[in-house]
């Protein structure tokens, strides 16, 4: 099983069907209004209370724990000073270690200057894809 996919790659269909459907009716969008690559804020302006529906139904749909904050901490586990600089903005490190964690965003969009707090506004819809991938592989493993 792969463990982490681009827009470009062989999906799981199965997966990321039920992936596409669970964005669809949480933030009431058409099926064309939804993709890989869909800037889940910018683009399918989700909310807050959106990420805790999206997160919900993917738990339920597929049996598995989605760990809040998740993403951020794998940025910035085993950096030096927790990943973050001074000025709280992410270490080098940190943006090498986000960008590994999330394959589907285009690597121009980790610049320097990125806060904990701006790592939401990265995620697209391949970015739950790929958590819930990885979280599946965990579960079989475990």
């Amino acid at each position: 099983m792969q463990l982490a996919a681009h827009e470009n790659d062989n999906l799981d269909l199965k997966i990321w069907t039920t992936v596409h459907e669970v964005f669809q009716d949480a933030l009431e969008l058409d099926e064309d209004e939804v993709a890989f690559s869909s800037k889940v804020i910018a683009e399918l302006e989700a909310e807050s209370i959106d990420f805790l529906d999206i997160a919900f139904q993917l738990e339920k749909n597929f049996q598995i724990k989605i760990p809040r904050g998740g993403i951020e901490k794998a940025a910035r586990e085993g950096t030096e000073g927790d990943g973050l600089n001074p000025d709280g903005t992410l270490t080098e490190d940190a943006l090498i270690a986000l960008k590994a964690a999330m394959p589907e965003v285009p690597p121009a969009e980790f610049v320097a200057g990125l806060k904990p707090t701006d790592i939401p506004n990265l995620f697209r819809v391949g970015t739950f894809y790929n958590l819930v991938i990885k979280l599946l592989a965990e579960k079989e493993s475990a």
